[in-house]
């Protein structure tokens, strides 16, 4: 349609525009970027759009000017231009209820060759309000949003989270002022990446009162973006953003797709850093792995460090079970601490839930927690249920690591592979099966139950002191629970 000169007026040449775009991007871009705009007149093929701030006009131009250019062409022809007419209006008044519109700004913009002259008065913006409804809030009044359980000292350290347990210490200790900033926690889902990022707040606040510490959700940080664009007040979420000292963003791997969500964070985030103030991410996935998110963005989440949380070890589980235990004052046999330590392995979160459980059906029933209620519910959290782990079946898998006949393990030889392998074997009987050290120490060789525990306590010595050895056991477990 290029060369064909329209008849049709501004509203009519807008609305083909948009059904032009609207068939182009997502439902809720459109509606959250192209709606707002007001078409306000047509003369010599120059299109004059309203739009309601100046970021407004920022984003159509870095991210659809294309778009849109196209779309005007295929309605009024080649030479189509654009003008943008920027009104934007303070917030209602309290005691009035009127509004005041800033002075009118226009800027032309040529879709031939894009040249745009930018003539805004950045200096008239409404004053900066909070995207938590906070009336009259002050910088040092915003609520952090923290949960006061989540603290270092109820965070339990193993091998498996020990990195991101002492970043975050530090960056709590000294926040912007170390080399972790961002510090990028990424881990599967309960490992205890909100905990971490919530003792930072909890610490900071603690030692540095002053600052202003926020923790969000990124589900929650696109809500009040998509709001703040809704009622005109893009400028002030961006503000709002850059007063605080140490933003805490869960779950960022939420914005992968939402361009203009990552256009804001990608501006808040470098008047952060650059500014000297912390930020804390977390994330499913390491930097590397993230899909749906701009380049830009990703080459930040890495100038900091990122620090995994792995799936607990049987003894941080065991730890874990027992802290909870002991805050909660439950009373439960060591027995059936061992089998939930045993069967949920990966999630710390059910941990934790399967020890409310079993409190819950105690309580309700009033009956002591027993082993059948223990299998019941650990069945439930694991959605399948468990086959049972026999002493025999850890011998032969211990064996078959080591290379060793299985008769050997039964005999009294002191050689040292041999009285290593039968202590890792006992080791895990202790740790996987539901048997007592007697029985243990009666299947592996006629051992008494002393002797077992002097093994488990040899196996975890040599654990925590040779990291070859920590391998070969988490090599031996795999193997068992094939």
């Amino acid at each position: 349609m290029e060369g064909v000169e329209t008849k049709l007026n501004h509203k009519q040449v807008w609305s083909e525009c948009l059904n032009y775009i609207q068939a182009s991007i997502p439902v809720n871009d459109f509606r959250t970027w192209f709606e707002p705009i007001v078409p306000l007149k047509l003369e010599n093929k120059v299109l004059t759009i309203q739009v309601p701030t100046y970021y407004f006009y920022e984003f159509i131009e870095e991210q659809y000017i294309k778009l849109v250019s196209k779309g005007l062409r295929e309605v009024i022809g080649a030479g189509a231009k654009l003008e943008y007419s920027v009104v934007m209006q303070r917030p209602s008044s309290a005691s009035s209820g009127q509004s005041v519109n800033y002075p009118q700004a226009s800027d032309h913009h040529d879709l031939r060759n894009r040249a745009v002259d930018k003539r805004y008065n950045r200096e008239e913006q409404p004053k900066i309000r909070n995207p938590f409804i906070i009336p009259g809030v002050k910088k040092l009044n915003i609520d952090p949003q923290l949960n006061r359980e989540y603290t270092f000292e109820n965070f339990v350290e193993g091998d498996c989270n020990r990195l991101a347990r002492s970043a975050s210490e530090a960056v709590a200790k000294n926040p912007g002022k170390t080399a972790f900033n961002p510090l990028f926690l990424y881990g599967n889902s309960g490992l205890g990446k909100t905990h971490l990022g919530q003792a930072i707040g909890i610490e900071v606040k603690k030692r540095f009162p002053e600052k202003t510490v926020l923790y969000v959700s990124a589900n929650k940080f696109t809500t009040q973006y998509t709001d703040s664009v809704a009622h005109n007040a893009a400028n002030d979420f961006m503000h709002f953003y850059q007063m605080i000292d140490v933003l805490i963003i869960d779950d960022i791997q939420e914005l992968a797709g939402k361009v203009g969500t990552q256009n804001t964070f990608f501006h808040i985030f470098n008047h952060l850093h650059q500014s000297g103030k912390q930020l804390v991410l977390t994330s499913d996935k390491p930097p590397v792995a993230l899909q749906g998110m701009k380049e830009r963005l990703l080459s930040r989440f890495k100038w900091g460090l990122p620090a995994d949380l792995q799936s607990p070890d049987f003894d941080t589980r065991l730890e874990i079970l027992n802290n909870k235990i002991n805050k909660d004052g439950i009373r439960i046999s060591d027995e059936i601490v061992h089998y939930i330590a045993a069967h949920i392995t990966d999630n710390v979160r059910e941990l934790e839930g399967a020890l409310i459980s079993l409190l819950a059906m105690s309580t309700l029933n009033k009956t002591e927690i027993t082993f059948d209620i223990a299998r019941s519910v650990v069945d439930r959290l694991v959605n399948k249920p468990h086959k049972d782990i026999s002493i025999d079946q850890i011998l032969n898998n211990v064996c078959d690591y080591y290379g060793i006949k299985p008769d050997l393990l039964q005999s009294r030889s002191r050689k040292r592979e041999i009285v290593q392998a039968r202590q890792v074997a006992m080791y895990f009987s202790k740790n996987m099966t539901n048997s007592s050290l007697s029985a243990i120490g009666a299947v592996i060789g006629g051992r008494d139950h002393a002797t077992v525990l002097h093994a488990c306590k040899a196996v975890k010595n040599l654990k925590e002191t040779n990291t070859d050895f920590k391998h070969q056991l988490k090599e031996i477990e795999s193997l068992i629970r094939k």
